[in-house]
């Protein structure tokens, strides 16, 4: 399963579900998936440092050769280039996309070597439960499945979800970012 082999790849990160689901053959995981490993540590052909960009709060639905539903968190538009290079053998058109990206203001759409991505604005908060208002998915939807399952339940209602602007090239979607302030903040006094 394709969900294994990155797992032996050092390719996950701060797994928080892993495990077949209720699919024959379809397997499910969230937590981070790494664009980019860190450097082996000297002297070592297996020890690396933390990995050096991620895409963020994954969820992820794959079956044995090709990931057939991905969303996540980019905290810039750029880094889904990283994606899309590291990933490019295992997406089709038919793999569902919908990413959170914190660096745009507007939903963007935006089809890449064929596969159909959708981004969001983020602000703030955890991407599973975003994903979960914005497919309208409530708790009671979702009682009594597996962690693995719930991936499953998101999927299906992602294959419906459409953004309402036309698709765009990826080069015009960069021009459309926005610079991110983040406040500084201060614990208790």
């Amino acid at each position: 399963m394709l969900i294994e082999s990155y797992d032996q790849q050092g390719l996950l990160f701060i797994p928080s579900v892993k495990g077949a689901t209720r699919l024959a053959g379809i397997s499910a995981y969230r937590g981070d998936l790494v664009l980019k490993q860190g450097a082996l540590r000297e002297g070592s052909a297996t020890d690396r440092r933390p990995p050096e960009l991620l895409l963020h709060q994954t969820a992820i639905l794959a079956d044995s050769d090709k990931l057939i539903f991905v969303s996540g968190l980019f905290y810039q538009l750029k880094d889904v280039s990283a994606f899309v290079e590291k990933y490019r053998e295992v997406l089709t058109p038919a793999t569902v996309t919908l990413f959170f990206v914190e660096n745009i203001a507007s939903p963007i759409q935006s089809v890449i070597e064929g596969v159909t991505f959708k981004f969001l604005p983020y602000k703030d908060g955890f991407v599973w439960n975003e994903t979960l208002d914005l497919l309208y998915i409530e708790k009671a939807d979702l009682k009594g499945q597996s962690a693995e399952d719930k991936v499953v339940t998101v999927y299906q209602a992602a294959k419906g979800f459409t953004i309402k602007t036309p698709a765009i090239a990826f080069e015009e979607a960069l021009q459309k970012t926005i610079v991110v302030k983040k406040e500084a903040a201060v614990g208790p006094v």
